[in-house]
């Protein structure tokens, strides 16, 4: 299987969800994003790395492991996100000690994080991509106009409730038609957490 080498687009609060943060990467040579829902510990670890400027009091739980890997002539070459199952992520770090290869399965977003500050690349499969990848053709780029990186804009009110919250039995009601014109208003608005949950229940149902 082919890898597709990607990159980090940014982090997106989630308008929905307390605590939770949707990370987008984007493929290098393609349009297509990937949405991944993540906690707030690890969304806080990766936007620091994000912003080289910024350096907290005391080592974050990703920064001991660079550290500790550094003493011990540890080199993580590569992430690898290898596997998709039930909307999960599944990713592998690829170290190297006197020159002797491991792979360590972990989290996506620890992978990341750690990717970030071993300045190592991030790759998926093509199948993958495929699968869970949000392709956003929004005419007003061509046009000359620039996202907002990493920020989400108003709350989508298409399928929630009379409060603006969204239905307690979330998307399992809705037809696939309508889940896919959900996505795509989704993916207009920005609102990347919101679509990698309707990317899922798809993906579910499709496989």
């Amino acid at each position: 299987m082919s890898l597709v080498k990607l990159t980090i687009k940014g982090i997106s609060y989630s308008q929905t969800q307390n605590g939770a943060y949707a990370l987008i990467l984007n493929e290098v040579d393609g349009e297509r994003k990937l949405p991944i829902v993540i906690g707030a510990f690890e969304a806080q670890s990766i936007a620091i790395a994000l912003e080289k400027e910024i350096k907290p009091p005391r080592p974050l739980t990703h920064d001991l492991f660079k550290s500790f890997a550094d003493r011990f002539d540890i080199v993580v070459k590569q992430v690898i996100i290898h596997k998709l199952v039930d909307g999960v992520f599944y990713s592998s770090i690829i170290c190297e000690r006197d020159k002797i290869e491991e792979i360590i399965d972990a989290r996506t977003s620890d992978a990341i994080a750690l990717a970030l500050r071993f300045n190592a690349p991030i790759f998926t499969y093509k199948n993958i991509l495929d699968k869970a990848g949000i392709y956003l053709n929004n005419p007003s780029e061509s046009e000359g106009e620039t996202e907002d990186e990493g920020v989400l804009s108003s709350p989508e009110t298409f399928g929630l409730d009379d409060d603006g919250n969204e239905p307690k039995e979330g998307y399992s009601k809705l037809s696939l038609s309508e889940l896919h014109s959900l996505l795509e208003s989704a993916v207009q608005d920005e609102d990347y957490e919101k679509a990698a949950r309707i990317r899922d229940e798809i993906s579910k149902r499709e496989s």
